[in-house]
């Protein structure tokens, strides 16, 4: 069996989403047996000062987890959240191990879909980041991010309320109405939930009329499939 290696803690309450739902869906063909999974559990706070103010140093701590996870003689590894992937490209270039990456898991979704034009919605490091949209591109589909003020908005509630495992219901509602006027004025076919614990916040396949891309469900399926691979 193959072990997977998750980069955690960016943030705790996602990470517990992954182990939880890794092993519901490897539990659904093999109700037998489980998944071998280690877990590196980071800071999130520190990640988060990273990412802002020193991508270099970011791409060290990443880089640090990776090299523990080898050490644990994983077959392959997938970080827990959305935002360390704008650094994914210097990571895969780096890393002791494979990486499973999230955006290459939503958009291959996307595309079997049918979507052309798609939301994005996350931390403001991934709504204003390159990564998503750049990955998109290449399947011939557009990313569309919030105006700068509901990118605020959104930025604010992620970090101070959903890292802490604090999900309320007038968060819920004002990113409903962010994809309702994305849908009506952005002309957006899906909406990209790229935040892990958006995931948590919003729930089913569809959010305001328009197929919402649940970015752990895709990673994790990803993931199962990897480690279900003759080694």
């Amino acid at each position: 069996m193959k072990t997977v290696g998750i980069v955690g803690g960016l943030g705790p309450e996602s990470t517990i989403d992954y182990y939880r739902r890794i092993i519901e869906e490897w539990r659904r063909e093999d109700p037998s047996s489980s998944p071998s999974i280690v877990i590196d559990s980071l800071d999130v706070q520190i990640g988060l000062r990273l990412v802002e103010k020193d991508r270099p140093a970011l791409i060290e701590y990443l880089l640090e987890s990776l090299g523990r996870l080898a050490g644990a003689r994983v077959d392959f590894a997938a970080m827990a959240a959305n935002t360390p992937h704008v650094v994914f490209d210097e990571l895969v270039a780096r890393t002791p191990v494979p990486l499973v990456s999230i955006v290459e898991s939503c958009a291959e979704e996307a595309r079997r879909l049918g979507l052309k034009r798609l939301g994005l919605l996350g931390t403001r490091f991934t709504m204003e980041g390159s990564f998503y949209p750049t990955t998109f591109a290449r399947y011939g589909m557009a990313v569309v991010s919030p105006t700068a003020e509901e990118r605020v908005w959104i930025h604010e509630r992620y970090v101070g309320q959903l890292l802490n495992g604090d999900f309320r219901d007038e968060t819920r509602l004002g990113v409903i109405a962010v994809i309702e006027r994305l849908r009506k004025d952005e002309k957006i076919d899906g909406v990209i939930l790229g935040g892990t614990e958006l995931t948590i916040l919003l729930s089913g396949p569809v959010v305001a009329a328009v197929p919402a891309l649940d970015t752990t469900a895709l990673h994790v399926t990803a993931i199962v499939q990897r480690l279900r691979e003759s080694p």
